[in-house]
């Protein structure tokens, strides 16, 4: 029996924001999320702009927007929503991770 592989998705909010972005560049179309070892929790999310995909990515795609993913990075936003907020403290793109346990005050790191 194969097992489900839970997806990461995008919101409408983050999608218009990634879209507001990538208008202004020529060369970087995509919005590249991965995670990586540090932060204050363990893992830290990072967001970069990117041109094209690498063979080992995962493009996930809402309302032209384009988000890609990297193998190693792509468990650990299994079932993961990308949101974005922009309130009095400022704006930012927020990952609603269902994998994380905790998560540091700012939300950029988490843990598993």
């Amino acid at each position: 029996m194969m097992k489900e592989q839970k997806t990461v998705a995008i919101t409408d909010r983050a999608a218009r924001r990634i879209n507001e972005i990538i208008v202004k560049e020529t060369v970087n179309k995509m919005l590249r999320l991965s995670v990586n070892g540090g932060g204050c929790s363990g893992f830290e999310y990072s967001f970069n702009l990117a041109s094209a995909p690498t063979e080992d990515d995962t493009i996930i795609e809402h309302k032209g927007a384009k988000v890609l993913i990297d193998s190693i990075s792509l468990p650990l936003l299994a079932g993961s929503l990308i949101d974005f907020s922009d309130d009095l403290i400022g704006s930012k793109f927020e990952i609603k991770n269902p994998n994380s346990t905790m998560s540091c005050g700012c939300g950029n790191s988490f843990s598993l």
